[in-house]
């Protein structure tokens, strides 16, 4: 089982954007959206390529969502399911904003 692990503070990231972190060895795609925020495998599983924290966030069907930045396929931002391909998800992290601070899990 892993911990929470201290990755930077609020500050450090973009509201209603994206930003990659390396975690464990992992790149990890970071969004802050309302006061909240999701941590994903930054790998687009359909592209093959490290680019997801460059993806554009926004709702689709009531659903916090990032769009693949290149083939532009939608995954839901807690679940990591692609909304247009439900058989293909992004890993997603348990993270939290505790004292003003990013915390994410990454076995």
């Amino acid at each position: 089982m892993s911990q929470f692990q201290y990755v930077c503070s609020v500050d450090a990231l973009v509201a209603n954007s994206g930003v990659a972190a390396l975690i464990n060895g992992q790149q990890i795609a970071l969004f802050y959206l309302a006061g909240q925020v999701y941590a994903t495998s930054n790998y687009d599983p359909i592209c093959h390529a490290f680019v997801m924290s460059r993806g554009m966030v926004g709702d689709l069907k009531g659903q916090l969502m990032v769009a693949s930045p290149l083939h532009k396929e939608h995954y839901n931002l807690q679940t990591g399911q692609c909304f247009e391909h439900p058989d293909i998800y992004l890993t997603v992290y348990p993270s939290r904003i505790e004292d003003h601070a990013v915390w994410v899990s990454v076995p």
